[in-house]
């Protein structure tokens, strides 16, 4: 049994560095679209009031956020980089590093979904209060791109949906991981016993 859980607590700690770096790209690309549709629109930055459409200001209202989501994507693979470093990915027997690895991963990663989500959730409606005619006649004349798409804040829900999934399996492994410990101590106690 402990052959397949510790098959299992490899590939989770694999997969959680693989799910941190996908947020890490994603915290790369969130802005793409905004960047080729809006950054034209605003013709003098110290006055952001000043543009040719309607609400596209939100594409430097949203460069502290996008900053500070790279800077906690790179934090967050860092987190699942001690999993490694604590052997968590390979333990037979866990210790207080590999429980310690583990709640900073689960603390870490829960806490950034949920700011992510919130913060994500509210420039998602700033903006969908661009004026996309205004938009469309601005992309037509200056032949940049046009898009009213939610995609790069949508996508989020899968992204952090993933990041909250591998953290539920890895509490689940180390719960399996505590039961076979058990078990393991039952049963030497047993021998001990029966020589005795």
């Amino acid at each position: 049994m402990y052959k397949k859980q510790m098959t299992v607590q490899r590939i989770l700690c694999v997969g959680m560095l693989i799910v941190c770096a996908v947020i890490f790209l994603y915290s790369l690309g969130i802005m793409t679209d905004l960047y080729d549709a809006l950054y034209n629109t605003i013709r003098n930055p110290e006055k952001l009031e000043k543009t040719t459409v309607t609400g596209s200001r939100i594409y430097y209202d949203m460069q502290g956020f996008n900053r500070d989501f790279l800077h906690a994507s790179i934090g967050m693979l860092l987190l699942c980089v001690v999993l490694f470093l604590t052997n968590t990915h390979s333990r037979r027997k866990y210790y207080i590093g590999n429980y310690t690895a583990v709640a900073l991963v689960t603390a870490g990663g829960v806490g950034f979904a949920a700011w992510a989500h919130q913060q994500i959730e509210m420039y998602k409606a700033q903006f969908l209060q661009i004026n996309f005619e205004e938009l469309a006649a601005n992309a037509a004349k200056k032949k940049s791109l046009y898009t009213d798409s939610t995609f790069w804040f949508d996508v989020h829900y899968a992204v952090f949906g993933l990041l909250l999934l591998g953290i539920a399996l890895l509490i689940a492994n180390v719960i399996w991981k505590c039961v076979l410990m058990k078990e393991e101590k039952a049963l030497i106690k047993q021998g001990k016993g029966a020589v005795a």
